[in-house]
């Protein structure tokens, strides 16, 4: 179970080296980690595989050639579970969550958002982040058969009338720019969380 219920929650998807973790972020030290948090329902299902296979879960949450040589079979496992539950791993990342602001920076599937929407109504926001295929080469991308056709990279890209679509090529001013309208809104959300916790603070002084 959760500590508390949020009052916003952001559900972000994207592409491979498309900047998702870059702009989640920057929001999160916008808003600061007190208000907000980030999830990554990618968290839990690397750290039940690398168990499971006897994995280094700390690798696998990194970015580099380690997670890249499992994530193929890694993906397979993970749909193994979701197709028995869907929610398994959008349960476990909710819990012990606390701020007002939940971030979930990986959503890949029509199921991750529907679990939300379903759980939490009226608190959701999709966002979509994209990146041409030249910028996502530049981070590092190159097409991989199985892995960027496989349902956790195109899952999102049809049926999905996203609230937020942020384009993220590597301009920081024009990013921020984009990002003013989420911040706004997650302000909006939390002033009465920041008004009680500025009031405890005043008290104990």
């Amino acid at each position: 179970m959760t500590a508390s219920e949020p009052k916003l929650i952001l559900l972000f998807s994207g592409k491979r080296k498309s900047g998702k973790d870059y702009v989640t972020d920057l929001i999160q030290k916008r808003l600061s980690p007190e208000l907000c948090c980030i999830l990554r329902l990618s968290a839990p299902l690397k750290e039940r595989y690398a168990q499971e296979h006897g994995l280094d879960y700390e690798q696998l949450l990194g970015a580099g050639q380690y997670k890249e040589q499992h994530r193929a079979e890694m993906i397979r496992w993970g749909e193994s579970k979701r197709h028995l539950d869907p929610g398994f791993f959008c349960r476990m990342v909710v819990c012990g969550a606390t701020q007002p602001v939940w971030i979930v920076s990986d959503c890949r599937r029509m199921s991750d958002l529907q679990w939300f929407y379903n759980e939490y109504p009226q608190r959701c926001a999709s966002v979509r982040v994209e990146a041409s295929d030249q910028t996502r080469a530049q981070r590092g991308w190159r097409f991989k058969a199985g892995i960027d056709d496989a349902e956790s990279e195109c899952g999102l890209d049809q049926g999905v009338d996203f609230d937020w679509t942020i384009r993220n090529e590597g301009d920081v001013t024009f990013l921020d720019g984009q990002l003013e309208g989420l911040l706004s809104l997650a302000r909006e959300r939390t002033r009465e969380h920041q008004y009680t916790q500025d009031s405890i603070k005043s008290n104990g002084q």
